[in-house]
C-alpha cells in the first residue's frame, strides 16, 4: 500500500508507562545489535495509556504520531504528539525501520490501522495506545477534553 493509497482508506485521520515500554524497545536495540532479525516480521505492541505516560517521561527517542484530523487534534490533544500529514508520512517512511513509533487516535482503532500500514513499510518498533486519547483523558489527564 502506498502512501496515497493510505490517505484515501484512512480519509477521515489526518491526511492520509510506565518505563515498561522504554525498556521494552531498550530490550530490543540491544538484541538487535548481535541479531540480523531484518527479515523477521515484526508486530505492533499494544500499549496503555498509563504506559505511554511513563515512556513519554523517559529520555528515549520516539516519535509521536496522532492520526486523528486537524479538527480532532483541535479539540483534544497530548503535547509533542505530531499530526499525520504527508510531510511527516514522508520523514517517518525516510527513518530508521527500528525507530520507536508511537500511534494514537480517538479510540485505538484508526492508530491501530495505521501502525500497520507503517509495519507493511518495513518499520520495526510500532506501539498502539490502546484508548487513544479518550483513555489518556480519563486515566491521565483529565484536563484534556473527551469528545
Amino acid at each position: 500500500m502506498r502512501g496515497e493509497e493510505l490517505i484515501g482508506v484512512t480519509s477521515f485521520c489526518a491526511v492520509f508507562g510506565e518505563t515498561k515500554v522504554a525498556e521494552q524497545i531498550r530490550t530490543k536495540r540491544s538484541t538487535t545489535d548481535s541479531i540480523d532479525d531484518s527479515d523477521r516480521p515484526a508486530h505492533i505492541v499494544q500499549i496503555s495509556v498509563l504506559e505511554l505516560k511513563g515512556f513519554m517521561a523517559n529520555d528515549a527517542s520516539y516519535e509521536l504520531v496522532d492520526v486523528r484530523s486537524e479538527g480532532e487534534r483541535g479539540i483534544a490533544s497530548i503535547e509533542d504528539f505530531r499530526l499525520l500529514d504527508r510531510t511527516y508520512h514522508d520523514e517517518l517512511c525516510g527513518c530508521d525501520k527500528d525507530t520507536p513509533m508511537i500511534f494514537l487516535c480517538h479510540h485505538g482503532i484508526r492508530s491501530q490501522q495505521a501502525a500497520e500500514y507503517f509495519r507493511q513499510q518495513g518499520c520495526r518498533n510500532l506501539y498502539n495506545v490502546q484508548g487513544g486519547i479518550d483513555a489518556w483523558s480519563q486515566f491521565v489527564d483529565a484536563t484534556v477534553p473527551r469528545y
